[in-house]
């Protein structure tokens, strides 16, 4: 079995990741507070998570990778914007729910196998916060519901806080101090807002507390409902998500279940991508430099937005740029543009085990050593640029050997891009970008005149007719104007056919 390597930020180190069950390897992700649109950072998690269910499939199969990422669809920031807004919830978290899928979608991440959304897991919450005061972990005041951190041992052994480190005060939007045992105590249950409840138990002698979940809970149970059942235990493999999230949330989802569950373990692995930085500085919405996967779309297509993601490894931060976003456009149009040229190839009969130079790319090996995708984008790279300098062997020799080594560069680059979740469109497709139906047919129709005028002017030039040959020669040149200035720039080939791709 091939074996993958992971930093544990739990133990600060790398380790052989080896699953429970490796036909059940579970992995869970924080996904987005839906009440606006996920920012560029948001979507660094997110791909980084992607990459890694995607290596994980590649080892496990497919059909053995359970990965839940979640939506939180009940937050006080949803409430405030329902509230302004004069809405139900629902129709602010739908809205976003949607628009967040359909963004990461267009960046290349797979749908996961469950998206649980936290209204939905309501009285799973309920049950998990009952056990936790049953059991002493927990206690009802003033409306709310705390969790006891005095009373885990392990508090802040993933974060490397400590509860002295902790007591300087409370913690905002968990309650006053006052109504706390210790100040690092979080909130497991609050009080309704906005006319946003459910009933719960949680008052004296078991009555009635109408309230909403804390944001920890939420994903302590949804982790549970998905991921976890008696057959496999409460322990799943791989816990995602940006490093923001490692304190508190993190830490206080891993206290609460292992509290609620009986376990010693939440997760196995946590693993934590590092910040985004814009430029010089940190993206903050105090900073004003928030940038929007929603808004880069309009300008990018979503796999130059995901190559730019992955240009630093997970665990370094990343500077994200324009200069950054074009340099990762033109790696995928030098990489789109010997797939096009190979693809067009005739690959009857080919061998794909026949080159031993070219099975012995291990590009996986990168991805194995702890995500190491920036090292294997050096390699894929220069993979690439021998297969161009391939193909220019090819032009001149024609021969079969010359071709099926052609096919077995195309085999060997989609096969790894795959797994970075990269080159996923047609050559054709990509440099045609999102140009209307209109706009091709009348490209289309100026490239065959073009065809056409070119021959008349070449019969010209034969029969000696320099007049005619000239006019003919003028207009083809007005045709290729034409169709510059609508942004498009045509290729003539060898082979003497002409495509046509977005400048």
């Amino acid at each position: 079995m091939t074996q993958l390597t992971l930093y544990n930020s739990l133990t600060r180190r790398k380790e052989p990741f080896t699953p429970q069950d490796p036909k059940r390897v579970t992995m869970y992700n924080c996904g987005p507070t839906v009440y606006s649109y996920a920012h560029i950072g948001n979507a660094r998690a997110a791909v980084v998570a992607d990459v890694l269910f995607r290596v994980l499939r590649h080892i496990y199969g497919d059909e053995h990778v359970i990965y839940a990422r979640n939506i939180t669809d009940v937050d006080d920031k949803i409430i405030a914007s329902a509230k302004e807004l004069g809405v139900p919830i629902s129709e602010i978290t739908q809205k976003y729910a949607r628009i967040y899928n359909e963004d990461l979608a267009a960046l290349g991440c797979l749908a996961p196998t469950h998206q649980p959304k936290a209204t939905e897991h309501i009285g799973n919450m309920i049950a998990m916060i009952e056990t936790l005061i049953e059991d002493g972990f927990a206690y009802a005041s003033d409306g709310h519901v705390f969790f006891d951190v005095s009373k885990y041992d392990d508090y802040g052994k993933l974060s490397g806080n400590t509860l002295e480190q902790l007591r300087g005060g409370d913690r905002v939007g968990e309650g006053e101090t006052a109504r706390k045992k210790n100040p690092a105590d979080f909130v497991l249950w609050k009080p309704e807002a906005g006319g946003v409840g459910w009933d719960a138990p949680f008052g004296p002698e078991g009555s009635n507390m109408k309230g909403r979940p804390g944001w920890h809970i939420e994903c302590s149970s949804m982790a549970k409902a998905t991921l976890c059942d008696d057959d496999y235990g409460n322990t799943i493999d791989i816990h995602c998500g940006g490093v923001d999230l490692k304190f508190p949330h993190h830490e206080n989802e891993k206290a609460q279940s292992c509290c609620a569950n009986g376990t010693e373990k939440f997760a196995n692995f946590w693993v934590h991508n590092e910040f985004l930085n814009m430029g010089s500085e940190k993206m903050s919405k105090s900073l004003g430099n928030v940038t929007l996967v929603h808004d880069l779309l309009k300008k990018w297509d979503g796999e130059v937005i995901r190559l730019a993601l992955l240009k630093a490894h997970y665990r370094s931060e990343l500077n994200w740029s324009e200069d950054l976003l074009r340099e990762s456009k033109k790696n995928l149009d030098d990489w789109y543009t010997i797939l096009g040229k190979i693809g067009g190839l005739k690959s009857d009969s080919i061998n794909f085990i026949g080159n031993e130079e070219i099975e012995s790319l291990k590009f996986d090996k990168h991805l194995l050593d702890d995500l190491s995708i920036n090292d294997g984008l050096s390699q894929f790279s220069a993979t690439v640029n021998a297969a161009n300098v391939a193909f220019q062997k090819y032009i001149k020799s024609k021969t079969d050997d010359a071709s099926t080594t052609l096919h077995l560069f195309r085999h060997w680059i989609t096969t790894n891009a795959n797994l970075l979740g990269l080159l996923q469109k047609d050559p054709e497709e990509w440099f045609r970008g999102n140009t209307s139906a209109g706009d091709e047919a009348k490209i289309t129709a100026l490239i065959d005149e073009r065809k056409t005028v070119k021959a008349a002017a070449l019969a010209a030039k034969a029969a000696g007719d320099k007049a005619e040959m000239g006019k003919q020669f003028s207009r083809s040149d007005e045709i290729r104007d034409e169709i510059a200035a609508m942004g498009i720039v045509l290729e003539d080939h060898p082979d003497g056919t002409t495509t046509w791709r977005k400048g």
